[in-house]
């Protein structure tokens, strides 16, 4: 079963240069207003961003919208990596990260390209849902964790040929969902930067990078044996350390 590949002639000449300038003015711009204590204003711009989703029939926004949520989620996840930060350095690195998947990342087309796109808005979406949502109820992480893992997966299952894309989206939705419930009940939260990488978050991303590593092997047909026990063994040791020391967590908090 191969994949489908969506080929695009790329913009060239002044084109080219006028469009990612463009392109580069929009990060600029947020930065400018979250630097102005408008953050309000720089969200409503991102949904401004996406009215041509809503420029056709409204039988095809479903569609729409889905295809252009991990551009959404990268977007808005940028907004608030911008917003918990008061050093303006970082807060443009942001707005340059956000530029650099503008201009090089979302235009791409190929297996890769959506591959990582896909990724790339499953990490920045759970982080952010987390990092904002530190005081929300259970259920609303849950659910955010749900729709985002869900939106990932299609994105992801978008560029191959699989029937059931669906089906497999929904179940990582629900598994993601799931590990949220569990895991938020005790939630251990691992020394970073950030001071939000938590054990949901992690087990997430490993193990939803392990398997989506393993079906693009797969459907190139490169992967090996040795490579498929290297990743899950690789998995199995981040997944043990992480409940080792949710294991540890609660029972020093029962001691207590």
């Amino acid at each position: 079963m191969k994949p489908l590949v969506a080929r695009m002639k790329p913009v060239r000449g002044v084109s080219s240069f006028l469009h990612n300038g463009l392109l580069l003015v929009f990060p600029l711009a947020l930065f400018a207003l979250v630097r102005l204590d408008f953050v309000q204003l720089a969200y409503i711009l991102i949904a401004l961003s996406k009215w041509r989703m809503l420029a056709v029939r409204p039988r095809f926004w479903p569609a729409n919208i889905r295809s252009n949520a991990v551009d959404i989620i990268v977007g808005v996840s940028t907004l608030v990596y911008m917003t918990q930060t008061s050093s303006s350095v970082w807060q443009l690195v942001w707005a340059l990260v956000y530029a650099a998947w503008l201009i090089f990342l979302k235009p791409g087309s190929t297996v890769s390209y959506i591959s990582l796109q896909a990724g790339v808005g499953f990490i920045m979406g759970l982080t952010a849902m987390f990092i904002a949502g530190a005081a929300a109820p259970l259920y609303a992480l849950v659910l955010g964790a749900g729709i985002l893992c869900f939106l990932a997966a299609r994105h992801f299952f978008d560029s191959f040929d699989e029937p059931y894309s669906r089906l497999l989206s929904y179940l990582w939705g629900y598994f993601g969902a799931a590990m949220v419930w569990l895991l938020g009940h005790l939630l251990v939260v691992y020394p970073s930067q950030t001071g939000y990488l938590n054990q949901p978050l992690v087990l997430l991303v490993v193990i939803g990078s392990a398997l989506a590593v393993t079906y693009y092997l797969d459907h190139f047909e490169k992967l090996s044996s040795y490579v498929k026990w290297q990743t899950a063994g690789v998995a199995a040791v981040i997944v043990l350390f992480i409940l080792a020391s949710l294991f540890y967590e609660g029972h020093h908090l029962l001691i207590r």
